[in-house]
């Protein structure tokens, strides 16, 4: 055989050969971990990645060929906002523009090395632009995650110069390229001057000179390191940040600001350290009172400031914008803003608190006269619109809106919210009765409160140290008895009671569940109040109240929330806390000025009466089917506006003077109430309370020093009963006569004096409600 055909029969052999057929996987196997690998290679993995980064550069590259810088038109945005009643016609018109650029120069050095610590430490040797920060803005904006700040000096000046205050992608990107040619094309002194000239600071303050001169009263060239801190401290969260009218919160966090501010220029070795170490807020840096602006006369001011307020909180929740920004997107930006403010109620408001009360007060003649403050907030309980508002007694002499401000405590007005509670969760007594209406405690003032045998070292004094004896919940509630809803808030448990408070609509953030807390000692707003009160109204659905009706603005309009929420509390609960406080009216401590008023008409009333420890504060909140008032008067002294006694006001109350809930309070409500409603029925679901049953007056275990202002009735509530009997049998007959001197039925100790760590003024420290 030749080469050739061995050759030729080694080919044969090869065709001849069996293929290997390759393995077929079962169904539902794996697939081979080698084509995984094979299709995710790390060559693969890094080129994607590679080409990725590519088109993100050519698509910058194409993005900063094509975005160039506008023309400048911050001053140009700035439009008067017109704001108008629900019906339509003109309130106000705000918006003559408060802004005086100056030449840096004019603004001393450290004064501004203040805003680049605050701001932008890196400011004189950036770019102009924060990379991460701006991704992290990118990714929060894509995700809805809500607000980001962060930027550099130089990208907030083009926002407020160049651009708006809008947080979308497309304004993102345009702001950073913007940013980058900015810093090229200018040098650093030239964007400090706009970022300082163009931020807002509040008190409808535009540019470093007119902040200077709103909250100091000098030109920036005057300005002391310390002052020029404060103000930069400002541009995070200017109203929440004004000294005049921050709370507790605001004040803590705007001096952590400041602090910050200064440390950082030691740090910058911008500020010598042992000057720093001399520096104090309070001493250095309390800014003056504020001034109204044009338009804000009268009760104007306080209507546009919450309704500024309120639409902010939208843009900050709708477009994810920093408090800052929304604030400088709505202060003078062209806005037309209607209200829910009913005209006719808003003038029926504002007369009654003239004709009952500022009309009597003369400062001339009493020093004390001069220190009343009040504060009024009406509402719809079936909208949640804020229908009318006092916030003192002008815009433009007295700032700081009384209808806002949580400063005060809102005293017994408090005590409806822990029977809520109560009857929410089914709560029962030491010896395991529940509570109801008809349930007997022991109203022994100063009785120490117990909790499961053990007492808790509290045992607050009732008004005038007037023992009831065994006393029933509706009855304490008529009377305002401290020591009953003392021990219901501990039968109930307290972190249940500021739950339920939380629930209703107040702010709880950092209030402790403690006992005190029954009495009212915490901070709450009128306005807050009546958005609990509505919500009891409104048998049991959340009520926020609202003043927004629209907000527009050059063809686009912002969605206003619906101020009725879900059901945050059973409606039987709701409804027999009004039950029970229409026993407050009819029979108890609103009956003389509320009940037996002349101008009352067939309404139904339901409400409470509160009076803070030293006479403080006094509060009337009430409310018929259809309107929800909660009143406040507060103590304020005219000059260092810190909290004081109101005890002797008009000079026409019986001595000692006391400025209880039930007077002034409560003569304010009828007078603006009863002229604005009619004849009017609740229609509640529920066996309990005085609007359902008539109450027995107790009698004291021992005659008061003192006849309380208003003295009890055994008469029958004039509340008309519901066609619907009730289905059941109260679970105990509370008893009217002289109280035994062993323990009363609900296992509360006996009467007499309490022992232990108990004063007469068991809340000196947080000046709680020891009143009616």
């Amino acid at each position: 055989m030749g080469r050739a055909e061995e050759r030729r029969a080694r080919q044969r052999g090869h065709r001849a050969a069996p293929k290997r057929r390759r393995s077929v996987p079962a169904a539902g196997a794996k697939p081979a971990k080698g084509r995984i690998r094979r299709l995710f290679t790390w060559k693969k993995m890094l080129g994607t990645f590679l080409g990725l980064c590519l088109l993100g550069i050519g698509g910058f590259i194409v993005l900063y060929l094509v975005v160039d810088v506008p023309k400048g038109n911050a001053a140009a945005r700035q439009e008067s906002n017109v704001y108008k009643y629900s019906d339509g016609s003109v309130l106000a018109r705000v918006g003559e523009v408060n802004r005086e650029s100056v030449d840096l120069a004019k603004v001393p050095k450290e004064v501004q090395r203040t805003f680049v610590a605050a701001e932008n430490k890196s400011f004189y040797h950036d770019s102009g632009i924060d990379v991460r920060g701006l991704a992290r803005g990118l990714f929060n904006t894509v995700t809805g995650r809500g607000t980001q700040g962060g930027s550099t000096i130089t990208q907030q000046y083009v926002k407020n110069y160049y651009l708006n205050q809008d947080q979308t992608v497309s304004r993102k990107l345009r702001e950073m390229v913007i940013s980058l040619k900015v810093d090229r094309r200018l040098g650093k002194d030239e964007i400090l001057a706009g970022y300082i000239n163009t931020s807002y600071y509040g008190r409808n303050a535009y540019g470093i000179q007119a902040a200077s001169q709103a909250y100091y009263r000098k030109d920036a060239a005057k300005l002391t390191v310390q002052q020029g801190a404060y103000l930069a401290a400002l541009l995070q969260a200017p109203s929440q940040y004004d000294w005049a009218v921050a709370g507790p919160v605001g004040k803590r966090l705007v001096q952590a600001r400041w602090n910050y501010v200064l440390d950082n220029m030691v740090k910058q070795h911008w500020l010598d350290p042992a000057e720093r170490q001399s520096m104090n807020f309070k001493k250095d840096a309390l800014p003056k009172e504020p001034k109204g602006t044009p338009g804000e006369e009268g009760q104007k001011g306080y209507l546009v400031k919450l309704a500024n307020q309120q639409l902010e909180q939208q843009l900050m929740k709708q477009q994810g914008m920093t408090q800052a920004e929304a604030e400088n997107a709505v202060v003078d930006r062209g806005w037309t803003i209607t209200l829910n403010i009913d005209k006719k109620k808003q003038a029926a408001l504002e007369k009654a608190v003239k004709s009952q009360l500022t009309s009597k007060l003369d400062r001339k003649k009493r020093k004390v006269d001069g220190n009343i403050q009040a504060g009024a907030v009406s509402v719809n309980p079936k909208t949640g619109k804020i229908v009318a508002m006092y916030g003192g007694q002008d815009y433009f002499k007295h700032y700081y809106s009384n209808a806002t401000r949580r400063d005060y405590q809102p005293a017994s007005t408090f005590k409806p919210v822990i029977l809520a509670a109560a009857l929410e969760n089914n709560a029962t007594t030491q010896t395991g009765k529940p509570i109801t209406a008809n349930t007997v405690y022991d109203g022994t003032s100063g009785r120490q409160v117990v909790d499961h045998g053990s007492k808790v070292g509290f045992g607050p004094p009732n008004e005038d140290h007037v023992n009831y004896g065994p006393i029933t919940v509706q009855q304490s509630m008529n009377q305002s008895v401290n020591s009953v809803f003392a021990q219901m808030g501990v039968d109930v448990g307290m972190s249940k009671v500021m739950d339920t408070a939380k629930r209703l609509g107040m702010d709880t953030d950092g209030m402790q569940a403690v006992p005190a807390q029954t009495l009212g000692s915490m901070g709450a707003s009128p306005l807050e109040m009546a958005g609990i009160y509505a919500t009891f109204d409104n048998h049991g659905y959340k009520v926020t109240p609202g003043i927004l009706k629209s907000a527009e603005q050059k063809g686009r309009s912002v969605a206003i929330p619906d101020p009725i929420g879900s059901q945050v509390i059973s409606r039987t609960a709701a409804d027999t806390v009004t039950s029970v406080l229409t026993g407050v009216v009819d029979d108890g401590t609103a009956k003389k000025n509320v009940a037996n008023n002349p101008l009352r008409n067939g309404q139904q009333v339901a409400g409470k009466t509160g009076t803070s420890d030293e006479n403080k504060s006094a509060w009337f909140t009430g409310y018929t089917p259809d309107l929800v008032t909660s009143v406040g008067l507060f103590g304020e002294d005219n000059k260092s506006k810190a909290h004081v006694s109101m005890m002797g006001a008009t000079g026409l109350l019986p001595s000692p003077g006391r400025v209880n809930g039930g007077t002034y309070p409560a003569q304010i409500w009828a007078a603006y109430t009863f002229g604005v409603t009619g004849e009017a029925k609740f229609d509640l679901n529920t066996t309990q309370g005085a609007a359902v049953q008539p109450t027995d007056t107790p009698t004291f275990s021992q005659t008061p020093s003192q006849t309380p202002s208003n003295t009890p009735s055994s008469a029958p509530p004039t509340s008309t009963t519901p066609s619907t009997t009730p289905t059941q049998t109260p679970t105990q007959t509370p008893t009217t006569g002289a109280p035994t001197t062993g323990t009363p039925t609900t296992g509360a100790p006996t009467t007499g004096t309490p022992t232990g760590d108990v004063t007469d003024n068991p809340l000196d420290e947080g000046n709680g409600g020891t009143g009616q």
